[in-house]
């Protein structure tokens, strides 16, 4: 059994749902080395979130987007913790919504996502900033 663990960054997203499944990989390219095991990502945010979807129509990303924010909306009179803007508190809820991590299993070197499936980069606050994300890989690499 084999370990890898690795810091990296996307990059700066306005808020939204973005597939970033390509960008992800393009950090990992050990990966391939890897014949079965589970990739974990961990964002280290909170107003931002992971989540796996369609990879095709970018109206679901838009769709979702819109939806968040009709059911968490900004400026509620509710909301205390509002110091850093009337985004901040609901891209708060909205991280806790859809969580901090994923896994995703790796066979024959690759992710095994559903042929419509892709990585979401949810970006809850207008000015977010690059995300940092800690990958941790776990299985058999091919014999040598």
């Amino acid at each position: 059994m084999e370990w890898l663990q690795k810091e990296f960054a996307l990059d700066a997203r306005r808020r939204g749902f973005h597939l970033v499944t390509r960008e992800i990989l393009g950090h990992l390219p050990e990966l391939r080395e890897f014949e079965v095991g589970l990739l974990h990502l961990f964002i280290q945010h909170t107003s931002a979130s992971l989540t796996i979807n369609e990879n095709a129509d970018p109206d679901v990303r838009g769709d979702l987007e819109r939806y968040f924010n009709q059911y968490v909306p900004e400026d509620a009179p509710y909301f205390v913790h509002t110091l850093e803007g009337s985004d901040d508190m609901p891209a708060h809820i909205k991280s806790t919504i859809l969580g901090n991590s994923l896994s995703i299993p790796i066979g024959r070197g690759a992710l095994r996502l559903g042929v419509w499936q892709g990585i979401y980069l949810c970006e809850h606050r207008n000015d977010g900033g690059s995300r940092r994300l800690i990958a941790t890989i776990t299985g058999k690499k091919y014999s040598a």
